[in-house]
């Protein structure tokens, strides 16, 4: 990049760090709150950060409430032979007391389901080594930092539109100013083409000619108009306003700039950054799979009562603590081929890296090509232009003695007006390619 350039793009960055309010500035911030689809981001984001939440509370104990009500009927049994054990021993007590105190039993045959039986408990439950746990936060977190560079990155693509949307309207209003100052200029020369007639010194060719080049630049200059409110209506659209909505013309972007020296950025453009995160989780996934040799430890404790026929006293009330251990030994190599498979996505992600990294550096090289290019027309426009005002100017006083042809002060009259119109859009071509250098350098502030 030459110094001039540098000089230039210097002054549309600093204006910005310097007049932070500025109009344009203003209408950024406006975008950035009202956008639909950064609004849906936003949206994702809470989703995001919510979801981390949820994860961290994986690692704190849970309380639950777990209840079990059993009617049963048939199924299996257990005899217990209660009489052949016990009335040898019942018919010698009562020999001896010389009574019926105690009774002859009969065998029991217990049945196994229990009937009219209920089990009612709180279990408070709690994680004491599961790695998956630890790396689904890790990914959880990921996934909020993941969606905040997402956020940035269409604030900084809509900036970037609206930069160029308002520049682009700018320029259609100075078009606009430059077709009425046409208008005057032919008005003017019909008014004089008229006094020459009236004195006999050109035809009424002349008059009817200069009154076509009042309707000629009436037509352009009607499409200007057509041209500039389409203009208002996508910049309108971007702030997702009423497409009809006034715009403020901001016209300090005419002004002395200062030098700086430029430095690239394009390693922190948020594409780059969306693809680490991507491998970050991919690595964490990766070690997801690696932790299936880690044993998993968990605790419990059951606080609670059960009995028959909802019978609740200091008999049915119980406690009972738990360890609970779960280790995968085999799976058929389940869990290698998903570490091989997290393993190649980390190639091919680094490969995209390379790739995209490349892109983005030739975008960025290209839009500084741009830039010089149109900051070279722009140079050339201004050189055009003040020899085009110094040319008309001779032309119409050399007319006006009558020492030159109508078609000669029409030619130097057009070539004014070309000459104006592609100094101003020449000048607005530089403010919309410094807009692309800016997004291709990932300059631009998005937190101001």
């Amino acid at each position: 990049m030459t110094r001039q350039s540098l000089v230039f793009l210097a002054g549309l960055f600093l204006y910005e760090a310097s007049f932070g309010q500025d109009v344009l500035h203003q209408y950024i911030q406006e975008g950035f709150e009202k956008n639909q689809s950064i609004q849906q981001q936003a949206l994702l984001l809470e989703k995001s950060i919510y979801a981390l939440k949820e994860a961290k509370t994986r690692f704190a104990p849970g309380l639950s409430f777990l209840s079990d009500y059993y009617l049963a009927a048939g199924g299996r049994t257990v005899d217990f032979p209660a009489g052949d054990l016990l009335n040898p021993v019942y018919g010698s007590l009562n020999q001896l007391t010389r009574s019926n105190d105690f009774p002859q039993l009969e065998n029991q045959r217990i049945l196994l389901n229990p009937n009219n039986f209920y089990d009612a408990r709180f279990r408070i439950g709690l994680s004491l080594l599961n790695p998956e746990i630890d790396y689904n936060k890790r990914i959880k977190r990921e996934q909020v930092s993941f969606q905040k560079v997402e956020i940035d990155l269409y604030k900084r693509e809509l900036a970037k539109e609206i930069k160029t949307a308002y520049f682009t309207f700018l320029q259609s209003v100075a078009a606009i100013k430059i077709y009425d100052m046409a208008l005057e200029l032919v008005r003017e020369n019909k008014r004089i083409n008229e006094s020459l007639f009236e004195n006999g010194k050109v035809n009424r060719t002349v008059v009817l000619r200069a009154e076509n080049e009042i309707t000629k630049f009436q037509a352009i200059r009607e499409s200007a108009q057509q041209q500039s409110n389409s203009a208002r209506a996508y910049f309108n659209f971007l702030l997702n306003r009423n497409l009809a909505d006034s715009i403020v013309v901001d016209d300090s972007f005419k002004r002395t700039v200062a030098f700086y020296a430029d430095s690239t950025t394009v390693g922190q453009r948020e594409e780059l950054q969306k693809l680490k995160i991507a491998a970050s989780v991919n690595q964490q996934k990766e070690g997801l799979a690696k932790s299936f040799i880690i044993p998993k430890l968990s605790t419990f404790l059951d606080l609670g009562s059960q009995g028959f026929d909802w019978q609740l006293d200091n008999h049915t009330r119980y406690s009972f603590f738990g360890l609970s251990l779960k280790w995968d030994l085999f799976a058929f190599g389940r869990n290698s081929h998903t570490i091989k498979q997290a393993q190649l996505d980390n190639r091919i992600i680094q490969s995209q890296m390379d790739y995209l990294e490349a892109q983005l550096q030739l975008q960025y090289t290209n839009s500084i090509n741009e830039f010089n290019s149109t900051l070279f027309s722009y140079e050339s426009a201004i050189s055009t232009y003040k020899a085009s005002q110094k040319y008309h100017a001779d032309v119409l006083r050399l007319y006006k003695e009558g020492q030159a042809l109508y078609l000669e002060l029409l030619d130097a009259q057009n070539q004014l007006v070309d000459s104006e119109l592609q100094v101003t859009i020449s000048l607005y071509e530089t403010y919309i390619k410094a807009a692309e250098i800016e997004r291709a350098n990932a300059s631009f502030n998005t937190n101001n």
